[in-house]
């Protein structure tokens, strides 16, 4: 089929006015132009994908990162793709001939525009997005919903109209976003794959909408052609699971939510982690002798003994009461932290704090290892001489007089750890927060914990930014002395401040979950923190921990949820809370 490359191919070519107008449009939107392009090419009368090739090849236009095309649409199975919508035409022509190389199955939710060049019309379903009443619009919308329920890939621009300057965001950018792919994502249970296409259109297209937004539609098709030699650069995200999407109750918060992670894919507001200091690792160093082990154990005073479940034994003590214990406990801590990109590339994991702290360990009686740790730092017997610097903590933070630490004594939570056969385990960190609880039942006069949650370089600095703007509850008795700064990403804030009186916690959940690349919730032990109602304060880089972004927290424990006290204190619950009700 012959393409009519022509204003009356798209429009109603039976009104009288349009045949005797028609060449006189179009040489003013510049479709003359087009359509010399198109006989100079010779792309009349192509194969769908023949045509899109030889299109590209035409414009010198070359396609950029389609690798992670391939990496991340399924090869079977619905999906839609989201895309910002820089150019208006010559990208919709790209990602759908991408597209099917991966799938044949591929449909592109389009402008009736294009549908004047009638070799690609397979490619398209179209839509008039300058008149939102126009009945051809429901047949496409119901079109796209039978594409995806038959397991099709749907690409959809859901600004459905070229990105333009916004004076009250004060950039280039989409302009609202039609909410039809939240709406057949959650009717069909489909994922959404979300991409970022870098670029705008030419200064002038941009100046001319801002003096009268319809002469962008005069100069549309010139800036196809302006496109010749400049590549289509494509940030792919990765996909938004069904499952994560149905954590929205409505289609307009998902729609937001889509919108924003398409242009957190933007690489200009992307920020990496600095280089690792630590380049060259020692061999870890050899296990300690079981036997040798268990006879320290077995040596510590019964008082020291916590809790028993199972196979498993908690414990605590100082390391001049058991040296071998605590030396384990550094080799396996920096086993574990190796894998978080933590460790300190040492034979072990130890400072000088190792001496003067707790260290409250799980020991698996049926095969003599031990599985996991805490240490714990007594504030009131550290602080005895006043000397701040006896904190670890005190090293990433300037804590005021004021500040919990100093007013009461409290206990120092930090360094912990779960060996990785356990660490899925629902026993494991029940258990290392049972020992914590009968610790502090034996020792009421702890009524208050702190610690960080350390918030590993696996995660993305954005992910962290996230968590820093929505967790935090601060104050001007603790500051960081080195503090975790990103650059502000503007959608980012406009989101914060759009959601603002939503559930934080939920929200943060699902913006970590969206821009992790393997759909990573928040870190486990600050969800375990929250839902003992922790109060978040600042984050801090832990510069003697491989430069480890810290979230400083406290735990008020008598105001603990009653679930959570009942689960680690268990029959001490009474007893404790009533020490702290004598105290007052």
């Amino acid at each position: 089929m012959i393409s009519n490359i022509s204003v009356a191919s798209i429009l109603d070519s039976n009104k009288p006015w349009l045949k005797v107008l028609s060449p006189l449009i179009d040489r003013l939107m510049g479709i003359h132009k087009v359509r010399r392009f198109y006989q100079k090419s010779q792309l009349a009368g192509k194969a769908t994908q023949e045509f899109s090739q030889l299109f590209l090849e035409s414009l010198n236009i070359e396609v950029q990162g389609t690798q992670g095309l391939f990496a991340q649409v399924p090869k079977t199975g619905s999906v839609i793709i989201v895309a910002n919508h820089p150019f208006g035409c010559v990208e919709g022509v790209a990602l759908a001939h991408e597209l099917k190389k991966i799938r044949p199955d591929v449909k592109v939710l389009a402008n009736n525009a294009l549908s004047m060049f009638s070799e690609i019309r397979d490619y398209f379903i179209f839509i008039n997005p300058l008149s939102a009443s126009d009945p051809k619009n429901g047949k496409g919308i119901r079109a796209c919903k039978q594409h995806l329920l038959a397991g099709g890939v749907l690409l959809i621009f859901p600004a459905g109209k070229v990105s333009y300057y916004r004076p009250e965001k004060q950039r280039i950018c989409d302009g609202q976003w039609n909410r039809l792919p939240a709406q057949l994502s959650k009717t069909t249970s489909s994922p959404v794959l979300p991409i970022f296409i870098e670029g705008h259109n030419s200064r002038l297209f941009i100046n001319m909408g801002r003096v009268y937004y319809r002469l962008k539609l005069i100069m549309l098709f010139r800036e196809m052609l302006k496109h010749k030699g400049q590549p289509i650069k494509l940030n792919v995200g990765h996909i938004l699971t069904s499952k994560l999407l149905g954590k929205f109750d409505d289609v307009t918060s998902l729609n937001d939510y889509l919108r924003l992670q398409t242009y957190l894919l933007d690489p200009k507001q992307q920020q990496g982690w600095p280089e690792d200091k630590v380049i060259e690792f020692s061999p870890i160093m050899k296990p300690a002798d079981k036997q040798q082990l268990k006879l320290e154990i077995d040596d510590l005073p019964e008082t020291q003994h916590l809790v028993d479940y199972k196979s498993f034994s908690v414990y605590y003590g100082k390391q001049d009461q058991m040296p071998l214990v605590v030396k384990e406990i550094t080799r396996l801590r920096e086993v574990v932290f190796r894998q978080y990109n933590e460790g300190s590339g040492q034979a072990c994991d130890t400072d000088t704090f190792d001496a003067s702290y707790l260290h409250l360990f799980i020991y698996n009686n049926a095969d003599g290892e031990i599985i996991g740790a805490y240490r714990m730092g007594q504030s009131d017997v550290l602080l005895e001489n006043g000397d701040i610097n006896n904190l670890y903590l005190a090293k990433m933070f300037n804590f005021s007089a004021e500040f919990i630490n100093q007013q009461q004594p409290c206990l120092e939570m930090g360094r912990s750890f779960l060996v990785p056969e356990h660490q899925k385990s629902f026993y494991g960190l029940f258990l290392l927060w049972r020992g914590i609880g009968e610790f502090v039942v034996r020792h009421p006069q702890y009524r208050t914990l702190y610690g960080t949650v350390s918030l590993s370089k696996l995660y993305s600095p954005m992910s962290v930014h996230c968590i820093n703007q929505l967790a935090l509850t601060p104050t001007n008795k603790v500051t960081a002395k080195v503090p975790f700064e990103h650059p502000a990403h503007p959608e980012l804030s406009e989101y914060f401040v759009e959601q603002k009186g939503l559930a934080t916690q939920s929200m943060l959940s699902k913006l970590v979950m969206g821009i992790e690349s393997d759909n990573k919730d928040i870190p486990i032990l600050m969800k375990h923190y929250q839902k003992m109602g922790a109060r978040f304060y600042c984050i801090g880089i832990d510069k003697s921990f491989n430069d480890t972004p810290g979230l400083l927290l406290s735990v008020d424990l008598p105001k603990a949820p009653d679930k959570s006290l009942n689960q680690y204190l268990a029959q001490g619950k009474d007893s404790y809370l009533q020490y702290n009700q004598e105290q007052c």
